[in-house]
């Protein structure tokens, strides 16, 4: 389509939830009292390992980076949306909305990442405890984590970079809740065909291949859990791997269902239920499942709390 025959959009309008317009008021509710657990619960994270000497190791130094990309990821997304339950919908300029995306993409991209660098971590520790300290020394871990967010930068930003190259013409209605990759490719008229596949064969490997690397490190501890002589240490440590195991599933299935799997089958709704996954559920789980539990995060709360 010719875009000169257009005018260029320099606003969208994000729908977000109109369909419960009814349930308005219960629907904000609940989403801002999450969004301030969320923030309270990864703020609390970062803080602990920060000013905890008993928390300098490599584990608590990966939870605080996830706490880190849950809090940029939460705060990126759900204020907006919360103007949005309340104002029936919102208005942004297009170069905001674009970088909302890049911020977005960036955190997803690199969270992906950071799981499947934790679960390697938890792998090395419990399977082979004898190596973790000479291999998961002070520079590797420093590396990983700074890798995973290089990675998830430069691999986003190459996305956006070509989708701030089309040609947006309108309308510039978005139905969703967020300025996502799909919903804003809708509204270019030019031939969009090779930059949908090029961010597929990107969201492909930074999606699938941690899933299947977080699998089979937890394939293997579930093994060396079985050799555990004692029944409560053995069903304490189901517990623990099996809450992770659900978290992490629900983070890349949707992840996977939306940006890998071709999605045209899926309605407007579905889309919005997979998005609430990953962009409030997740960031909310994350440090109730991977650090609240915690015996040593405990122990430094209480300690924390102590010095008041």
């Amino acid at each position: 389509m010719d875009g000169g025959n257009h005018t260029r959009i320099t606003s969208v309008l994000l729908l977000g939830f109109e369909m419960l317009h009814r349930f308005k008021i219960p629907f904000f509710l609940l989403i801002i009292i999450l969004h301030c657990l969320t923030v309270t619960g990864n703020t609390l994270i970062v803080a602990l390992v920060s000013s905890s000497p008993s928390l300098n190791r490599p584990m608590f130094f990966f939870l605080s980076h996830l706490s880190v990309s849950d809090f940029i990821l939460t705060t990126n997304i759900v204020p907006n949306m919360l103007y949005g339950i309340l104002q029936g919908e919102i208005t942004m300029s297009f170069p905001a909305c674009i970088i909302q995306f890049q911020f977005f993409s960036t955190v997803i991209a690199s969270e992906c990442l950071l799981l499947a660098v934790m679960s390697y971590d938890r792998y090395m520790a419990i399977c082979k405890p004898l190596r973790y300290t000479a291999i998961m020394h002070n520079k590797l871990y420093l590396r990983l984590v700074v890798f995973s967010w290089i990675l998830g930068f430069i691999t986003t930003l190459a996305v956006v970079i070509m989708l701030s190259s089309l040609e947006f013409c309108g309308p510039n209605v978005i139905d969703h809740f967020f300025c996502d990759f799909a919903p804003v490719l809708q509204l270019s008229c030019s031939d969009t065909s090779a930059l949908s596949l090029g961010q597929m064969l990107l969201s492909a490997p930074m999606t699938s291949l941690p899933f299947l690397l977080i699998i089979v490190t937890y394939m293997c501890i579930f093994i060396a859990i079985l050799r555990i002589p004692s029944t409560s240490g053995r069903q304490k440590a189901f517990s623990t791997c099996s809450s992770h195991l659900a978290v992490v599933g629900a983070f890349y299935g949707s992840l996977i269902s939306l940006y890998v799997v071709p999605s045209s089958g899926n309605s407007v709704l579905t889309k919005k239920v997979l998005s609430l996954l990953y962009t409030v559920f997740t960031p909310l789980f994350n440090p109730i499942i991977y650090s609240l539990r915690n015996k040593e995060i405990k122990l430094a709360f209480e300690k924390w709390l102590n010095t008041f």
